[in-house]
């Protein structure tokens, strides 16, 4: 098990908003220098204490806040030819990407192989056409673009945390291991976050239970009471995604206070000139993160989203930094 962080842990449910729990004030080491380069330098952030919600978003509140408002996600809307300049025009109505496991193994440097453009899908429609979420109301919603999460997030009075913010409570009180809950993945044999088993992207063992999306305290919660901040789905934060961290301060006095990201023209994709989709960061890994592939189910870990993308392993969960404590 890894070092307590600064601040002595001390977690409580939020009398106030049901279902959020407080996380101190603190201090703690960001960042990964062990594995992908976007997760270096390991550097020290300050953040000020805060309300999280207990687990993602599920089904059952996303829908509730859907008939409140007639909200009408990214993923319902055909998208319009000037924003995807060279698109084909059949390929401009309203879906969302769905993963689509192929029957062999492929070339794992091609996204393609395992991720289908449906239309229709969304996330009344995890699958596409003739799905649901019947039975699923408390799963993560999926299929959520930035926007989308946003929307609920002030609807519910609320935020999306800041990348720093998320990671802080990732990591439940422990500072730089590997997962959120010490360094084995599995402890004692025990699955800890739906995460992928087997040969990703066509061998899919689930000896974790699972082969897709699992209810939200389907696993352990943290150190902070936190289920889910690993694996399931990926979670949006507000932070503009930059490809490096910023250095660490080379003195205490200097350590940044509750950082908030790079700036958006830095977050566009250099693979893609033409196309000027700002990207965040998104944290935690999803179910479809594995050992050969992607090794990302870990606080430290950081993927840059397309902010109009959906896709289904991607949902979200809110903050409040209100100040009062229980």
């Amino acid at each position: 098990m890894g070092a307590v962080l600064q601040q002595e842990v001390d977690f409580v449910h939020n009398p106030v908003h049901d279902g959020m729990i407080w996380i101190p004030d603190g201090t703690f080491r960001m960042g990964s220098d062990k594995h992908y380069p976007e997760e270096a330098p390991v550097h020290r952030v300050a953040v000020n204490g805060f309300w999280i919600d207990c687990t993602p978003v599920t089904n059952r509140e996303f829908r509730k806040f859907v008939e409140a408002t007639g909200y009408v996600t990214f993923a319902e809307v055909a998208p319009s030819p000037k924003d995807y300049p060279g698109a084909l025009p059949h390929m401009l109505k309203a879906g969302s990407l769905v993963f689509d496991p192929p029957g062999h193994p492929v070339d794992l440097r091609n996204f393609a192989n395992w991720w289908s453009f449906k239309f229709g899908a969304n996330w009344r429609r995890p699958y596409g056409k003739g799905s649901s979420i019947r039975g699923l109301d408390n799963h993560p919603v999926v299929h959520i673009a930035c926007r989308d999460a946003e929307a609920y997030a002030a609807w519910a009075g609320k935020e999306l945390p800041t990348e720093a913010e998320w990671e802080y409570a990732a990591r439940g009180g422990l500072d730089q291991v590997e997962f959120a809950w010490g360094d084995d993945l599995t402890p004692g044999g025990c699955h800890m976050a739906n995460t992928w088993q087997g040969n990703f992207p066509h061998q899919n063992l689930a000896a974790d239970g699972y082969e897709r999306t699992s209810p939200v305290e389907a696993f352990p919660p943290n150190g902070y009471g936190l289920y889910d901040m690993i694996g399931n789905v990926w979670e949006w934060t507000s932070d503009w995604y930059s490809s490096v961290h910023t250095a660490d301060a080379p003195k205490a006095c200097c350590i940044p206070d509750n950082p908030r990201g790079g700036p958006e023209a830095g977050s566009y994709d250099p693979c893609q000139p033409r196309i000027k989709i700002p990207r965040k960061v998104v944290k935690g890994g999803s179910h479809l993160c594995a050992p050969n592939y992607c090794r990302r189910y870990r606080p430290a870990a950081r993927h840059a989203q397309p902010v109009d993308t959906s896709m289904s392993h991607v949902g979200f969960r809110c903050i409040t930094r209100e100040r009062k404590r229980p």
